[in-house]
């Protein structure tokens, strides 16, 4: 990031910082390795939620003059049965509930949810091929995607080995190594350090929302979705590109219900009217430009970097950088996060809507 900007690592004066990796070290050991001397620093373990929490806690951060330039950064390292470590000391619900008798990680509950989901509304595996194959398609023209160079056919998808209940091999993401970044700072500092930038027009989060509900069906998004859109004064057709946070296809199905682009429960007739490839082709359907980068699914988890690829990608498109996966005038993009599941919920979720800024 510094290299590309010209920032000088001394003028960074913040940090935020998610990993799940990190052992005996935390956020502040972080600033002596990177030799750097923050005036405010955050450490936030939200798994998938941590990018878009990073993005609005550093916003307010610079609004109040606690800092002036702030980097947020995910990245967790993979090594042989890593996650499996990661996974059985998650939580207590997963130490207590869950890997004692056998529902090792997080596939146990997200079929859980899944099968839920598709009980409620009549949910296909079809359907959620629809989203699966568009993000191969999306990953298919992203050269760091991890199975870019891999197509994927609807048959491949119905047809892969099950994992568990409705799972099969293709709606469960691969975790990997990796990292992802950005750079916080004020539209003046930006104009005056001649760097093309994004705005953040509107942000929220919540977390543990709707624990009535005996199985996650939804999350945090469906109760601030509208202070969101009247924040930005845009509505769902105004964005340009939606980045969901995707460590399986359910989830992305429930943001594209609470965030207003479709009824809750209409999830699966939206797919399968609406094109989510980035060149947005196929006239005979809407369109919308979904997880452009090939999301999780395609690129990779790299622990809790996941929550900030979305933001990434979302930058890299709304500067103009994203080459071959790029969306062509694209000036709106939303990006929501979801994260820290325990046996039957994800219980953090936040999303942002960004628009392109002039250089």
């Amino acid at each position: 990031m510094l290299m590309e900007t010209g920032i000088k690592k001394a003028e960074v004066d913040g940090l935020a910082v998610s990993s799940f990796s990190l052992g005996a070290d935390s956020a502040v050991n972080l600033t002596q390795h990177f030799q750097l001397t923050p005036r405010w620093i955050e450490q936030l373990p939200y798994g998938g939620a941590s990018g878009v929490i990073a993005l609005r806690r550093a916003a307010r951060a610079i609004q109040c003059g606690d800092a002036h330039i702030i980097a947020c950064i995910g990245g967790d390292a993979a090594f042989h049965r890593s996650f499996e470590a990661t996974a059985s000391q998650f939580s207590n619900f997963t130490i207590d509930s869950s890997f004692p008798y056998g529902g090792g990680g997080p596939n146990a509950a997200f079929a859980l949810i899944t099968q839920h989901y598709m009980d409620e509304y009549g949910a296909k595996r079809e359907d959620f091929a629809h989203i699966a194959l568009a993000q191969r398609y999306n990953a298919n023209h992203y050269p760091a995607a991890l199975l870019g160079h891999k197509t994927l056919t609807e048959y491949q998808y119905l047809n892969a080995r099950r994992i568990a209940g409705p799972l099969h091999l293709f709606d469960c993401v691969m975790p990997c190594a990796g990292g992802e970044g950005f750079l916080m700072m004020s539209e003046a500092r930006a104009r005056h350090l001649k760097l093309r930038y994004c705005l953040i027009l509107a942000a929220d989060e919540l977390h543990n929302a709707h624990p009535q509900d005996e199985v996650q069906i939804r999350a945090g998004w469906s109760e601030y979705v509208d202070s969101l859109y009247n924040n930005a004064g845009l509505a769902a057709d105004d964005i340009d590109i939606l980045q969901t946070y995707d460590d399986y296809p359910v989830i992305s199905m429930m943001q594209f219900e609470d965030l207003g682009f479709c009824d809750k429960g209409d999830g699966p007739d939206f797919v399968r009217r609406t094109d989510l490839r980035f060149d947005r082709t196929g006239p005979e359907k809407n369109k919308l430009p979904h997880n452009t980068s090939g999301g999780q699914l395609s690129v990779g988890q790299a622990g809790a970097a996941a929550g900030y690829m979305p933001l990434v990608e979302s930058i890299r498109q709304l500067t103009g950088y994203a080459e071959n996966n790029q969306v062509s005038n694209a000036t709106h993009s939303m990006v929501s996060g979801f994260g820290m599941i325990n046996y039957d919920r994800g219980l953090c979720s936040a999303a942002t809507i960004l628009k392109t800024g002039q250089a």
